[in-house]
């Protein structure tokens, strides 16, 4: 028979077992809700120091990872906020139901507590980063906060609350770095946002026939052919002022080069939505599709390549040259 002592051991042995799955869970679940996944829309802060030609600044490439952190923990506090908000609603999603508040493995409380704590550090960050930064933050938080109880179910300008998102991301990157904003890296980050935000729109519209209009109550005034007469008229538009924009941004055109990987992004992404039935998450859509990925990545290496030629005059002939 076992001794008192031995059952005791057993039942500490157990009692720590059951406590530390219970916070290993809990740590699982916590960030889950920040939606990790999420942060690489974040990278929008790193435009103006790419296009600014600043990206081998070391000391403005702190100041923009610092605000890259910022934004990351400041987006994940208002994704809770949502969360929490829409808890209903995501749990008649098929997707959405399994987010860590929709499904019950964390409670209201201990999300509030976590998104309060996400809350602190990114101020904190903000606050070191200099007031215009701080002031941009707030209007991030305002938005984002307005957008979950109010623009969301507008017609249109939820689509336009979304894109300001972005807007507000490419400004806090250049301000923390102190360069000017470009009007053409403004109307395109417009763009592309517009164009992510209607293709989420349309991939929730298409799941309305399995109850997304109990997820998502404006879906109810949209239909299939007015979003993509919308998706139609942004590619449109974003391939036409991202071409403007090769010709005016340096020195040399070589930067026009750039634009077929734009070109094959857009219709790759219309390509993946149309006929693999994706885009509700465009993050999922850019680390699942290795060609939109690797496209994605020679854009950025050449973009940085050209931009650092014209930087270092390597190439002093313009167009007329060729």
């Amino acid at each position: 028979m076992e001794t008192q002592k031995s059952i005791e051991v057993k039942t500490e042995e157990k009692l720590a077992l059951n406590l530390g799955s219970i916070i290993k869970t809990f740590l699982q679940a916590g960030f889950a809700l920040m939606r990790p996944r999420q942060w690489i829309k974040n990278a929008f802060v790193f435009a103006g120091l790419i296009f600014s030609q600043n990206l081998l600044d070391f000391h403005l490439f702190v100041l923009t990872a610092s605000a890259f952190v910022a934004f990351c923990f400041l987006s994940s506090s208002v994704y809770i906020i949502n969360d929490i908000v829409d808890i209903e609603e995501d749990r008649h999603h098929p997707l959405k139901k399994n987010r860590p508040l929709a499904a019950g493995t964390i409670s209201t409380v201990h999300a509030l507590f976590i998104m309060a704590l996400l809350l602190a550090a990114s101020f904190t960050i903000a606050i070191i980063l200099g007031l215009y930064f701080t002031l941009i933050s707030l209007a991030y938080l305002a938005l984002i906060s307005g957008y979950t109880f109010w623009f969301k179910h507008l017609v249109i300008i939820d689509i336009f609350a979304i894109s300001a998102g972005f807007l507000l991301r490419v400004a806090a990157g250049t301000v923390v770095i102190g360069v000017g904003i470009s009007p053409w890296l403004l109307i395109c980050t417009l763009l592309i946002s517009l164009f992510l935000a209607l293709i989420k729109r349309r991939h929730e519209y298409i799941s309305m026939e399995n109850g997304g209009a109990d997820h998502r109550k404006v879906l109810t005034d949209y239909s299939a052919s007015f979003i993509d007469q919308m998706i139609s008229i942004v590619t449109a538009a974003t391939i036409m002022a991202y071409s403007l924009y090769t010709f005016t941004a340096s020195q040399t055109e070589l930067l026009m080069l750039t634009i077929p990987f734009v070109i094959y992004g857009l219709l790759r992404y219309l390509y993946l939505v149309h006929k693999k039935e994706m885009g509700g998450s465009p993050e999922e859509v850019l680390l699942k599709d290795k060609p939109l990925l690797v496209n994605i990545s020679l854009w950025v290496i050449f973009c940085m390549v050209i931009l650092y030629i014209d930087r270092w005059g390597i190439f002093e002939w313009g167009y007329n040259g060729f």
